[in-house]
């Protein structure tokens, strides 16, 4: 195939980003890898290995290993920071963006966490998750006191490394690509508005955060003391399958990593006692059944979905639901709860079809590359969670189709 000197715009570096830049690099296209946040890796870095005696096949450590083969190919251009701002013509498009330093040097930066200790500002420094690639932390704009009035420069002046500078400007920049791949992913419900004290009772927790939790600690930690917890509930469907919410579907990764992340704790702490409330449990790999018999031994299975979540006067958490055995409502007691929430549309979804001229679907998704309905415009690629709900292994999967159909397109252009 005839594809010398092509160019292509990879726009997300989650999973599926990653393997296509990976894959269109081995062709020998030339790749300018397109991440709005200062880290690469999306969602799935911060997932946490599950692995007990053997692997689990959770794909947690898929996504390290498409990073460091897309980061080691010298035509694999990126740019964090980065904001598409328009795109013109057609083929080759003209991409105009923006980036935005992290305000941290990654060469200089050892992760220390002083920072961390000096900042007055919760959230203000954020911490990365890929191993050995990027930069350990990245300050936001948005919530740092020096970009309000730069009254306040305690990270810098105490940072031992001088890895930190609160003065960079954005950088514009023009590229020219032949095609596009869009993979900017999927955002998290964030439950808040549900009446499990999300934001209110700091042992209520959403999966993401207990995957935080586990990378930092060998076991479940209440994060209102640091006790290990002892009673842990995991919640299922918290934001999917939900049709007062308009959000039917199916969030597809939620039963897999939770009863995966159960069994690790229950392999950590052998006193863990942990309930799973569901609706019903989602196939997962072709060990599922097994996998599934095994946690039913070990995990008190309650299908049914809490109505509330009481704080207690020692600051444990009541759970009220509806019994399916007994038909009546009951409560139960533990030290903390894991809300795993449902995945949703990315925020850039609406902005991304705007500039490509294009058209979500009714749910807020991207349509998938070759769709009849609502075709792309022509050398423009979809794959991914972009287009709906998927696990590690189906994204990888989407990717590598879309990278093949785009190595045909570009033969042929």
């Amino acid at each position: 195939m005839n594809i010398d000197h092509k160019h292509v715009a990879v726009i997300g570096a989650g999973v599926t980003g990653l393997t296509a830049a990976d894959a269109l690099a081995g062709w020998g296209v030339h790749v300018s890898l397109f991440e709005k946040t200062p880290f690469l890796g999306g969602h799935a870095i911060q997932l946490n290995c599950k692995a007990t005696d053997a692997c689990v096949k959770c794909g947690a450590c898929v996504v390290e290993d498409k990073l460091h083969r897309a980061t080691r190919h010298p035509t694999v251009e990126i740019h964090t920071g980065a904001q598409i701002e328009t795109v013109t013509g057609q083929r080759p498009y003209q991409i105009a963006y923006r980036t935005h330093s992290p305000l941290v040097n990654a060469d200089r930066c050892n992760g220390c966490g002083i920072c961390f200790q000096k900042c007055p500002v919760p959230g203000a420094i954020l911490q990365g998750h890929a191993p050995r690639v990027g930069p350990y932390v990245a300050i936001r704009r948005e919530l740092c006191r020096y970009f309000d009035n730069a009254a306040c420069t305690l990270c810098r002046d105490a940072c031992p490394q001088v890895a930190i500078g609160l003065s960079s400007e954005a950088q514009a920049g023009v590229i020219r690509a032949d095609a596009i791949f869009v993979a900017t992913g999927f955002t998290t419900f964030n439950p808040s508005g549900k009446p499990y004290g999300y934001g209110r009772f700091r042992n209520v927790i959403t999966s993401l955060d207990a995957e935080r939790l586990l990378r930092e600690h060998a076991v479940m930690k209440r994060p209102s003391d640091g006790r290990p917890a002892g009673r842990i509930a995991f919640i299922q469907c918290v934001g999917s399958r939900d049709a007062q919410l308009g959000h039917p579907w199916c969030s597809k990764i939620c039963c897999g990593s939770s009863m995966r992340m159960a069994r690790l704790i229950q392999s950590r702490q052998k006193d863990a006692q942990i309930t799973f409330f569901y609706i019903d449990v989602q196939t997962f790999g072709k060990d599922f059944q097994p996998f599934y018999l095994n946690a039913r031994e070990n995990i008190a299975m309650i299908r049914a979905i809490p109505g509330d979540i009481l704080r207690t006067e020692t600051d444990e958490l009541e759970v009220i639901y509806f019994d399916p055995e007994t038909h009546a409502s009951k409560e139960s007691v533990f030290d903390i709860v894991v809300l795993s929430v449902g995945l949703l549309p990315s925020g850039d979804n609406g902005p991304m079809a705007r500039i490509l001229d294009w058209t979500p679907d009714e749910s807020g998704f991207l349509h998938p590359h070759g769709s009849d309905r609502h075709p792309a415009p022509a050398g423009i690629y979809t794959a991914g969670a972009v287009t709906g709900p998927m696990t590690i292994a189906e994204s990888v999967s989407s990717a590598e189709k879309a990278v093949f159909e785009m190595i045909r397109y570009l033969s042929r252009s």
